[in-house]
């Protein structure tokens, strides 16, 4: 009795290790199986300038790191012309990875979403040729192929992505409207610059003495800001010139400034109705070696020992050259860059140095014209604006990583990030 006992408690023993073997077996199996992706979508990749396209499709429970999507492309057809495009686990590749703000991209750990360059492996395509695609998984030697779908690439009029970038430049168009039409009522408000409040000294002293101006714009062509901005102060001095019936002089390093000054300073004697007292040679062309335009100049401003010296634009290491020698001559002298490195020479050897924005604020300062005021008014705003939000995003930046607050910190990230 007992011994049929054991084998009964033996047989149900064998009988339900067998049960599990065959259950483990028939599981193992079923998640090695490999079904292809039905739902995979093939789409014009959005707010693009064209040549790339998207594809979306669910994710499964079995995308895992052990399974591999492989992505192929072809422009002829759908039998011949495969080119694998990519490769990535899995488990990887979601529309949250995509970095788009999120008012113009709805992100999810539920959906795959890869963009395809296409142009990179179809070069000679165009907006007409047809993309096909198909999406392949692999589990070690098993493979299975998605249907293959297919797609145009267009480029697109709206890029929504910055559609922050259009709000903050309508912004400054109505601030720029409003100041203007403030400047034009009333004067508005500019921070004293004490190097462009000495040059009625300046120019008034050498009116007294006798002796010429001189006023140097550098060494820069009319690509550089500096040379610009060089030249509407020019005009300003010229005006203030004319009306003292002072004498100015323009040594000039390239011609193509040169030209332009001299339309500059003609016009402005006609503005302050003094013509006849423009003279032709007062801009002049001296050198395009950098060293000889200075050495040309000092030995000007020895000879001639004027009683201003203007060294306004863009200098390099001929700065100092020139500024020392105009330092001996007792000339009261004026200077600005927007070179850092030039900067200190300006500061030891001349009277008054205009810093950096200042040298472009310069002819709105003097000129007070209303366009030229409220511009300058809406670059200000711009720079206020700029700091209060960037230090209101990195407070908001700095809660929401410390309360985990992911949602907070994407937000403040789409608004600041350039795209």
């Amino acid at each position: 009795m007992k011994a049929r006992i054991q084998n009964t408690i033996l047989f149900f023993a064998i009988m339900a290790f067998a049960a599990i073997n065959i259950s483990a077996a028939n599981t193992s199996k079923k998640s090695s199986s490999l079904k292809p992706v039905t739902d995979l979508v093939a789409l014009d990749m959005p707010y693009d300038d064209g040549g790339k396209v998207l594809l979306k499709w669910n994710v499964r429970p079995s995308d895992s790191s052990d399974r591999t999507y492989k992505i192929y492309a072809s422009s002829i057809s759908e039998k011949e012309g495969w080119v694998e495009a990519i490769k990535f686990s899995a488990n990887s590749h979601l529309t949250k990875d995509i970095e788009l703000p999120f008012w113009a991209w709805t992100s999810s750990s539920d959906v795959h979403a890869v963009q395809l360059n296409v142009v990179k492996y179809f070069p000679e395509m165009n907006y007409e040729t047809k993309i096909y695609l198909k999406l392949e998984e692999a589990l070690g030697k098993k493979k299975s192929s998605s249907p293959i779908v297919s797609t145009n690439t267009k480029g697109n009029w709206f890029n929504l992505p910055r559609i922050n970038n259009l709000i903050f430049a309508m912004v400054i168009l109505v601030v720029f409207f409003w100041m203007l039409s403030h400047a034009k009522k009333k004067d508005l408000f500019i921070r004293r610059i004490a190097g462009l409040d000495a040059i009625d000294e300046a120019i008034g002293r050498a009116t007294e003495m006798g002796k010429p101006i001189y006023y140097s714009p550098g060494i820069g062509t009319m690509s550089s800001m500096s040379t610009i901005a060089s030249t509407s102060i020019l005009g300003e001095v010229a005006k203030k010139v004319a009306k003292y019936d002072s004498a100015i002089k323009v040594p000039h390093f390239d011609p193509i400034v040169m030209s332009i000054c001299k339309e500059i300073v003609k016009q402005s004697y006609l503005e302050v109705e003094r013509p006849d007292s423009y003279r032709e040679d007062c801009n002049f062309f001296v050198s395009q070696d950098q060293f000889s335009y200075a050495a040309s100049v000092d030995g000007m401003l020895h000879r001639e020992q004027p009683a201003a010296c203007f060294f306004i634009g863009y200098f390099m290491a001929e700065s100092l050259l020139l500024a020392e020698v105009g330092a001996t001559t007792g000339a009261i002298q004026i200077a600005g860059t927007d070179i850092e490195s030039q900067l200190p020479f300006f500061f030891m050897a001349c009277d008054y140095t205009l810093i950096g924005e200042e040298l472009y604020a310069a002819s709105a300062y003097l000129s007070r014209d209303p366009m030229l005021v409220s511009s300058l008014k809406v670059q200000d705003f711009g720079k206020m604006f700029v700091m209060i939000t960037t230090t209101v995003g990195l407070i908001l930046t700095t809660l929401g990583t410390l309360w985990h607050y992911d949602v907070l910190v994407k937000i403040v990230n789409s608004f600041f990030e350039v795209y």
